[in-house]
């Protein structure tokens, strides 16, 4: 429907694999789920620098899970 309206190029899409939006299940099955939180925050930084200071976020697409690092605190785009 963005698309149709050609507003795509203001718009970004992030599918972050293995996110879900209980976050507190994560300690149930940390092999499985991702928080949500640190990519939220990352995205949201993200937005306010392309609003503000016109720096264009990545496109859209999936973000993979990282390998290593503490996921609970670990939020990227890319």
């Amino acid at each position: 429907m963005i698309a149709e309206r050609g507003r795509s190029r203001l718009h970004r899409y992030y599918r972050i694999e293995g996110g879900n939006h209980v976050d507190g299940l994560y300690d149930t099955h940390p092999d499985r789920l991702r928080p949500m939180l640190p990519c939220y925050r990352t995205a949201f930084t993200a937005l306010t620098a392309w609003v503000e200071r016109r720096e264009e976020p990545p496109a859209s697409g999936t973000v993979p899970r990282p390998r290593t690092g503490d996921l609970t605190v670990t939020g990227s785009l890319t």
